[in-house]
């Protein structure tokens, strides 16, 4: 088996379960606060397993930036790929969003703006702090 698929199930088995504890702290918080607020049975199931498989595609996705052989654009493209089709999945599953052409656009927009921004400053924070490493080592 491929390094990088073992490191993307290693990094998705290991991380996915934070995701269904976020989520119970999540519905806790909600019945907290708001009234009348219950889910069945079935709901919590789909959440559940909607969100570790999240947690799981989201943890196991940063193995795209570690591929040498890939160039950046390529590893960005897989890793929000992967991303986007995991959030807009569980969010659609869990009808979070409604499935509505204007509201998917609405999120995609913001999915992709936010994680492009996102990714610059991890960029650009990567590369001042390898200038900086190079110059000490000069």
């Amino acid at each position: 088996m491929n390094i990088y698929v073992k490191d993307f199930l290693h990094r998705g088995l290991l991380f996915g379960g934070f995701g269904p504890i976020l989520l119970a702290i999540v519905y806790y918080i909600l019945e907290r606060s708001v009234a009348d607020f219950s889910l069945s049975a079935g709901q919590l199931l789909v959440g559940v397993v909607s969100i570790y498989l999240l947690a799981f595609l989201q943890a196991g996705a940063t193995v795209f930036n570690q591929i040498e052989e890939w160039s950046v654009p390529k590893a960005m493209l897989c890793h929000f790929s992967v991303l986007y089709l995991a959030y807009a999945g569980c969010y659609l599953i869990n009808s979070w969003i409604p499935f509505d052409k204007k509201v998917l656009l609405i999120f995609t927009a913001v999915f992709a703006l936010l994680f492009f921004a996102i990714w610059l400053i991890v960029y650009l924070s990567v590369r001042a702090v390898s200038r900086k490493l190079n110059q000490k080592m000069q």
